[in-house]
C-alpha cells in the first residue's frame, strides 16, 4: 500500500511538472509572436525611414539579393536570421525585428554602425 502510494505522488507530480512546461512554452511563444506583430506593423517616422534607406544602401547598395559570406540581401543578415525565406517582405520584417529588438530604433542602429561600421 506504501509503495502504490508513493507511485501515485510521483504520478501527480510528473503531471503538474508536464503542465508547467507546457504552460511556460506557450506564454514565450505568445510573447515572441507578439514581438514580431509589433515589429512588422510599426509605422515608421521620417528619421526611422532614412536611417533604415541609409543602413541598406550601406549594407548592400540596396540590394535584395547582396551576399557577403553568410550575410544576405538588402540588410546583410545572417542567413540564419532568415531561416531560408530571402523574399523581400520577410528581409523587411527580420530587419525590423533584428533592429528594434538590439538598438530599439533604426536611428539607433545608424548610430551604432557610424562608429563600429557595422550594426
Amino acid at each position: 500500500m506504501n509503495n502504490f502510494k508513493s507511485t501515485i505522488v510521483k504520478l501527480i507530480a510528473a503531471i503538474a511538472l508536464a503542465f508547467t512546461a507546457v504552460v511556460a512554452v506557450q506564454t514565450i511563444t505568445a510573447n515572441s509572436s507578439n514581438t514580431t506583430v509589433q515589429a512588422a506593423t510599426r509605422k515608421l517616422s521620417k528619421k526611422e525611414k532614412a536611417a533604415k534607406h541609409w543602413i541598406a544602401m550601406r549594407e548592400s547598395g540596396g540590394s535584395y539579393t547582396a551576399r557577403n559570406g553568410v550575410c544576405y540581401g538588402r540588410y546583410q543578415l545572417n542567413i540564419g536570421y532568415l531561416h531560408g525565406d530571402y523574399s523581400k517582405k520577410n528581409q523587411e520584417r527580420t530587419a525590423d525585428n533584428y533592429v528594434y529588438g538590439r538598438y530599439g530604433s533604426w536611428v539607433n542602429a545608424k548610430r551604432f554602425w557610424l562608429s563600429h561600421h557595422w550594426y
